[in-house]
């Protein structure tokens, strides 16, 4: 079956990738095209059932990022890279025998110029660069300001020609006279993109054909409830016992954002654990796994996925954290055996470093995280403290009386 992709670009750009496309077999392309970038958000909310979805750029990436959550699609986005600057700067240097000094460019990230004169040995004391990668970093984007840049410089008769990564830039600056060109599009580049599209499409439909197991496991036995989550997830439901049901669907199906949404609207107590696996019996166990997790939480509604690469996610419906309980990097075995941790344990300490902007923490921070009494969380600090693994750098009063609480900081590797 061949691989729709959803692509976003101006006319001129979708004329490309159609004549790219035609080099490659089992992909078929829809074209969203717009006039300013701009209008990629509004093509977005009119998106049809597709595989992935295929941006031109940063910018129509910029303006329709807010909408992602809602896309049941990976997306991706055709980067500028040295090719695409090669290949424009030198159209330009022989074709309109223009210098580089003499030429003003924007683009996302100027680094990648600096690469190409680099690895051309071509040194320039001055070159006219725009890169505009900070005002979407920073939510700031203005498109009059990069026209602006290119129009005062060629009214100053500092360069000559712009070169433009926007197709609405250089419309607007044809329109004031600017001499200007449109940032080259080589095939090879599109050809590689539509790869990378393609690659993923396919990993995507693969994994939705998997098989998922769901675990229910609720006081009162609430079948409108039931039919109701069955039917959301295209599943069938096993009544195990009064209080227990196992659900039988697919990875596709399954979408956390279903699952979310079905617990919050959920009346009464409700835990689950969906598994997914490349065999029923594998996914099954996943499930299992998934909702022991869920009865280790304090919330009386809760849920967990764990997928067929042993990530768990969860707990739903109120935070998505992510953490494997599988470790199979060389430096983490040697911790997990000298300090007889689990490798969830493991993996869920490094999520909760990355998690924080600040190294430090106290028992009762990380107590919180995992969810487990604080007990339970000392005993582990100690047996990484033992290790070398963690290292007291400070203590703080939280009370006027009674002993303070110690500082810690993590002192292994955050893979």
């Amino acid at each position: 079956m061949a691989t729709k992709i959803a692509v976003f670009g101006s006319s001129e750009f979708l004329q490309k990738i159609v004549s790219a496309s035609s080099q490659m077999t089992d992909i078929t392309i829809d074209p969203y095209i717009y006039q300013h970038p701009q209008e990629a958000a509004e093509l977005t909310r009119k998106l049809k059932p597709c595989d992935v979805v295929f941006f031109s750029g940063a910018l129509p990436y910029y303006f329709s990022k807010k909408h992602f959550d809602n896309l049941p699609y990976p997306t991706l986005i055709l980067t500028q890279d040295e090719i695409t600057i090669a290949a424009s700067l030198l159209a330009i240097t022989q074709n309109r025998n223009v210098p580089l000094e003499r030429i003003s460019i924007d683009l996302y990230d100027a680094s990648i110029i600096r690469n190409v004169l680099s690895e051309s040995e071509i040194r320039i004391e001055s070159l006219q660069i725009m890169d505009f990668k900070q005002q979407l970093l920073e939510d700031c984007f203005n498109l009059d300001s990069i026209v602006q840049f290119h129009y005062n410089l060629w009214e100053q008769g500092i360069t000559k020609i712009a070169l433009t990564s926007v197709h609405a830039v250089y419309d607007r600056l044809h329109s004031l006279g600017v001499p200007a060109i449109r940032m080259a599009d080589p095939q090879v580049s599109l050809i590689r993109g539509l790869q990378s599209a393609k690659a993923q499409g396919e990993l995507i439909k693969s994994k939705a054909a998997q098989v998922a197991v769901g675990y229910l496991s609720l006081q009162n036995h609430q079948q409108d409830q039931i039919n109701t989550l069955a039917h959301l997830l295209n599943a069938y439901v096993q009544p195990l016992n009064g209080t227990l049901f196992a659900l039988y669907s697919t990875r596709g199906e399954i979408d956390r954002n279903r699952v979310i949404d079905f617990l919050e609207k959920w009346k009464g107590p409700l835990l689950v654990g969906f598994g997914y696996g490349l065999t029923l019996k594998e996914a099954d166990q996943h499930a299992k796994i998934a909702l022991r997790f869920a009865e280790k939480e304090l919330s009386s509604k809760c849920g967990y996925i764990l997928t067929e690469d042993k990530e768990l996610v969860g707990p739903f419906p109120y935070e998505h954290k992510q953490h494997s309980l599988k470790n199979d990097h060389p430096e983490l075995l040697n911790i997990a055996k000298e300090t007889k941790l689990s490798p969830g344990n493991l993996s869920k300490i490094i999520e909760f470093s990355k998690s924080r902007q600040s190294l430090q923490f106290t028992t009762a921070d990380l107590a919180d995280y995992l969810q487990v009494t604080r007990r339970s969380t000392e005993r582990i600090v100690k047996k990484l403290a033992d290790n070398g693994y963690v290292k007291v750098v400070g203590e703080e009063m939280v009370y006027h009386q009674g002993r303070p609480r110690a500082i810690y900081e993590l002192n292994m590797p955050a893979y």
